[in-house]
C-alpha cells in the first residue's frame, strides 16, 4: 500500500488542522493504521492508532481529549483532526499501516512521506 499525507501547515496556538492520509495499492480496509510524528531534535513518537473497521482507537496520553483518529475506508482515507493546538505539537506527522493495530512504530510496514506541522505560540 501506498500512503501520502497532506495537510500540514503552520497554525497559531489553539488553533486546529485536520491531517488526511490518502491510500492506494492493495485494500485500505484491510490494514490498521497509525499516526506517528517527529518533533524537531526529537524520536519519533506514537500519537494515535486505529483498528481496520474504525470501531477500536488508541491515543497517547499527551493528544488525549484534543485529536481524533478516524478513517473512511470507502475513499481509502485516513484522518487526524487535531483541535487546541500546543507549540509542542510542532512535529512532522506520519501515517503508517500494517495488518494489526499497534502502538509501536517498528510494527508498522507501510509509511507515507510525512507532512510538517508548526504550532506558533
Amino acid at each position: 500500500v501506498q500512503l501520502q499525507a497532506s495537510g500540514g501547515g503552520l497554525v497559531q496556538a489553539g488553533g486546529s488542522l485536520r491531517l488526511s492520509c490518502a491510500a492506494s495499492g492493495r485494500t485500505f480496509s484491510s490494514y490498521a493504521m497509525a499516526w506517528f510524528r517527529q518533533p524537531p531534535g526529537k524520536e519519533r513518537e506514537f500519537v494515535a492508532a486505529i483498528n481496520q473497521s474504525g470501531g477500536v482507537t488508541y491515543s497517547a496520553d499527551s493528544v488525549k481529549g484534543r485529536f481524533t483518529i478516524s478513517r473512511d475506508n470507502a475513499k481509502n482515507t485516513l484522518y487526524l483532526q487535531m483541535n487546541s493546538l500546543k507549540a509542542e505539537d510542532t512535529a512532522v506527522y506520519y501515517c503508517a499501516a500494517n495488518s494489526r493495530v499497534s502502538t509501536r512504530s517498528p510494527t508498522y510496514d507501510y509509511w507515507g512521506q510525512g507532512t510538517l506541522v508548526t504550532v506558533s505560540s
